[in-house]
């Protein structure tokens, strides 16, 4: 930035207004710890008042840093840019890497070739470290980085968790957590349409149904599982196979608000209510989920604070290398909303 006379603030000027040497105000600049609180605060108000902007091509040759991190979703574009999930992460990812002056580049690899040019991208330098959001279980990707010395964090449980540092979700408690509602309100033959079960998350949401299915004592049925994909129009083509497997069923957990649409969708075209017929709980507890008709139950996560927590981490790893792995699990609650509304009551001498 220029100063009031069209003249480039120097990192001299800076120094000399903060009254420290050049070197100290240099270390401040790269985020070196180096520098005592009172010449950190000194040099970041002289910075501010002058308008210095630091030359990102000579700070990357005195740190080694490139100020920038890689965002690598390994979903298909649509649902990248169609899933409110991805919008609230990078929110949460902006708040912690705005404030450090870290750019977010987003990758999304879409095929094997893909990821080898990610890796060699990131290898290359481009970027300080990765954050892996949606990582198929078996992909190789992140080991294929930690060889290579790259900082990265994993969204989402890890195969091998010891390994990676990584910030998830208690997703097994939040979906039994949301069987064991629907059981309180009366529901005995609950379906659920489950995530990709290649992932982390969907994996562990369908744990956690069948652990809230076995704490209440009901038993397991397999032609009540549908599989889905985190899509809307998975969602309803899940419900509608549900629908012709078990035409009796009374209530389904979802894995995703926005399979949970698709759900809602399917269900009125069969002409079953919510909550009458039968009771919808989703999960992620989307801003649009209050706004359904019904309202929908939902799963909350912290998605925003996972996005923090992962930004947290990587900048840790990226500053101390040596540092073990360590691992962030989130907890989630239930927004308890219409769409799960407990069974009306008998009357007394009313017909069975």
């Amino acid at each position: 930035m220029k100063d009031l006379h069209g003249t480039k603030v120097t990192l001299e000027e800076v120094a000399q207004a903060a009254g420290v040497s050049r070197a100290t105000a240099s270390r401040v600049l790269t985020s070196d710890p180096r520098v005592s609180p009172d010449a950190r605060r000194a040099v970041e108000r002289a910075a501010s008042k002058l308008g210095y902007v630091p030359n990102q091509a000579g700070r990357a040759l005195a740190t080694g840093r490139s100020d920038a991190i890689a965002l690598v979703v390994f979903e298909p574009t649509t649902l990248l840019f169609g899933d409110p999930f991805f919008p609230r992460l990078i929110r949460g990812l902006g708040d912690v890497l705005t404030s450090r002056d870290m750019q977010l580049i987003l990758l999304a690899p879409q095929s094997a070739p893909d990821s080898d040019r990610v890796e060699r991208y990131v290898a290359a330098g481009h970027v300080d470290g990765a954050l892996l959001v949606s990582l198929p279980s078996s992909h190789t990707l992140p080991g294929r980085l930690a060889s290579r010395g790259i900082p990265l964090v994993i969204g989402g449980r890890p195969t091998e968790p010891d390994r990676f540092n990584y910030v998830d979700v208690d997703n097994v408690a939040g979906a039994a957590h949301a069987v064991a509602h629907l059981v309180a309100g009366g529901r005995r033959t609950i379906a659920t349409v489950t995530g990709r079960k290649d992932v982390p998350a969907g994996q562990d949401r369908l744990r956690g149904y069948q652990e809230g299915l076995k704490t209440a004592g009901l038993p397991a049925d397999d032609a009540l599982i549908e599989a889905g994909d985190f899509t809307r129009d998975g969602g309803a083509r899940a419900m509608r196979f549900l629908l012709i497997k078990r035409p009796r069923l009374d209530a389904v957990f979802v894995a995703s608000d926005l399979m949970a649409v698709g759900v809602l969708q399917a269900l009125a075209e069969a002409g079953r209510r919510v909550p009458e017929d039968v009771a919808v709980v989703g999960y992620d507890d989307d801003p649009m989920a209050a706004a359904l008709q019904p309202p929908l139950t939902s799963v909350r996560q912290p998605i925003e604070e996972m996005g923090r927590e992962m930004a947290r981490l990587l900048m840790d790893a990226v500053h101390s290398p040596d540092r073990p792995p360590r691992k962030v699990l989130l907890t989630t609650r239930l927004e308890v909303r219409f769409s799960s509304a407990p069974v009306a009551p008998k009357l007394t001498g009313e017909a069975g």
